[in-house]
């Protein structure tokens, strides 16, 4: 968007962070950011479309524009000091991204129901190992019933833009359209059932734990896929992936191990597939986006040793599958990357 800030800069940005949310949540309701989005705007539209005083509404501009929302292009005439002459351009979509963290059902909203205030102040302590999230409060993977579907819901809630994702990359997948699909660690089936309800030739399983069957079996029916959505158990950390799938699927799955069980489960992927099968990867690969939405996550699980949540660039497994013998390597870019290979041995 805008040029970098300073490291004091951007500091102060931090320090302010909720007076810059109640902003953004101020001109998303008065219709500002929707009306940015249709394209140039001046000062005084804004006003009389807002009701707003219009030196009042200049600052929030101002506000929008340091948080780097908006481009601002002043009068060029003799009326220098008129501010409602300022034209203001929204410098990407403003509204949609505003409602997708400011919603009720954000995933920043589902995040922030998790206990990260057991590290608040007491980060230090937790770098030199005398602190932790406790295990009742969390734990990794999850251990109790409760720990586990808290989990799940929580991997629903952020589904959507995976879901959209998959359609981008649908036939990029799902060559025949009658493939059978096998998510490995696939949640509640959330994603599954979604990408199901767009095609009703495709069949799809969730490979998971034992404890997650009852939530799948509920989102087959409830999602109206039926028997299209089945399960598997399993421990897909300790035991091999059932054969006789076209396609097998890791989504946000990988980056949650070391890099040594990411090869492994890469090893059990490329040992279940025949030759024309296809592998799917949908992670938050590193970029300064994904390290950003996904800061909750980074600075939560510094208190959670068992969970590695390491991004990597997509290079990473680029290599590492060509060294498996996957080839025609695809990456479909939306608001999640898909990665999609075709073993070839």
């Amino acid at each position: 968007m805008g040029e970098a800030f300073s490291a004091r800069a951007l500091l102060s940005l931090l320090f302010n962070a909720s007076k810059g949310l109640d902003v953004v949540k101020t001109a998303l309701d008065l219709g500002i950011l929707a009306r940015l989005d249709r394209g140039s705007v001046t000062l005084g539209e804004l006003a009389r479309a807002t009701g707003s005083v219009p030196l009042r509404l200049y600052k929030l501009l101002d506000a929008l524009e340091t948080l780097g929302f908006v481009a601002r292009e002043d009068p060029r005439d003799d009326k220098a000091d008129d501010i409602e002459s300022t034209r203001y351009t929204a410098r990407e979509p403003l509204e949609a991204a505003a409602r997708a963290v400011l919603g009720e059902t954000s995933i920043e909203r589902d995040r922030d129901a998790y206990p990260w205030r057991v590290l608040e102040n007491k980060l230090a302590a937790t770098l030199r190992g005398e602190h932790h999230i406790p295990r009742d409060a969390f734990d990794w993977p999850p251990s109790t019933p409760s720990q586990h579907a808290q989990f799940e819901a929580s991997m629903a809630a952020g589904v959507p833009p995976i879901a959209e994702a998959f359609h981008a990359a649908h036939d990029d997948m799902f060559v025949t359209g009658s493939e059978r699909w096998l998510d490995v660690g696939g949640g509640d089936g959330a994603l599954a059932a979604s990408v199901l309800a767009r095609d009703a030739r495709l069949v799809a399983d969730v490979l998971n734990l034992p404890i997650t069957e009852p939530l799948v079996r509920a989102r087959a029916e409830g999602s109206g896929v039926g028997a299209r959505l089945g399960f598997v158990a399993g421990d897909f950390l300790n035991e091999e992936f059932p054969r006789g799938y076209d396609v097998i699927s890791f989504v946000r799955v990988l980056h949650d191990w070391p890099a040594a069980t990411a090869r492994m489960l890469l090893d059990k992927a490329a040992r279940a597939l025949a030759p024309g099968g296809r592998l799917v990867i949908c992670e938050e690969f590193r970029t300064a986006d994904r390290l950003a939405i996904q800061f909750f996550w980074t600075y939560f699980l510094i208190g959670v040793d068992s969970c590695v949540s390491r991004l990597r660039e997509i290079d990473f497994y680029v290599r590492e599958l060509e060294a498996r013998g996957f080839r025609d390597i695809r990456t479909r870019s939306g608001p999640f990357d898909v990665l999609v290979a075709m073993f070839a041995k």
